[in-house]
């Protein structure tokens, strides 16, 4: 069985999304930090986004023709495209990358089925969407990557009301001073 893992950059105050503005240095612009991505998510099978993240993410679908690239984001490119992908979204009437479905709601007893059907891990990406899986009790694995950044505000990268009992399994912190932290459920 394939397990479900929520997976964002977060800043050091918990912000999956910053108010205004991004959540400060220390992941993307960092080709160590991205290569361990890189490197940490090539097993995964399937993504789960909500629009908005879909959105952000269907740039990986085309940019292994942007010039001038370096091998890590290349790499990125070529194992994002590789993998599956469903997007949760009453609006989107299409998507632009191959490999990709629309489901019109999230249903947990279906994302139940894919986990106990899978070869290979899931992820969801996206506080919101993440929040439904969570609450629906999906969830087996928290990657957390939190920037050096307070943002004061935002969307958490844990819904509120929810208690969770983690386990920390691994831990890293990076020279840009970005700290990736994995839990699992207990």
């Amino acid at each position: 069985m394939a397990k479900l893992i929520y997976s964002m950059i977060t800043s050091l105050d918990g912000y999956a999304e910053a108010a205004e503005g991004d959540l400060g240095t220390g992941a993307a612009e960092d080709p160590e930090v991205h290569t361990f991505i890189n490197d940490l998510y090539r097993p995964v099978g399937t993504y789960l986004y909500g629009r908005r993240m879909y959105e952000t993410m269907v740039f990986w679908e085309t940019a292994h023709t942007e010039p001038d690239l370096p091998p890590h984001i290349l790499q990125y490119a070529r194992d994002w495209q590789a993998a599956e992908k469903v997007v949760y979204s009453t609006t989107l009437e299409s998507v632009s990358s191959a490999k990709t479905r629309i489901e019109r709601t999230f249903d947990p007893d279906a994302v139940r089925r894919l986990k106990a059907e899978s070869d290979h891990d899931l992820t969801v990406d996206g506080p919101n969407l993440a929040s439904q899986a969570i609450a629906a009790g999906l969830v087996d694995e928290y990657h957390l990557f939190v920037t050096t950044s307070v943002v004061g505000g935002g969307k958490r990268f844990f819904p509120d009301g929810v208690r969770l009992d983690l386990h920390l399994v691994e831990q890293r912190a990076f020279d840009s001073g970005l700290i990736y932290a994995r839990y699992r459920t207990r």
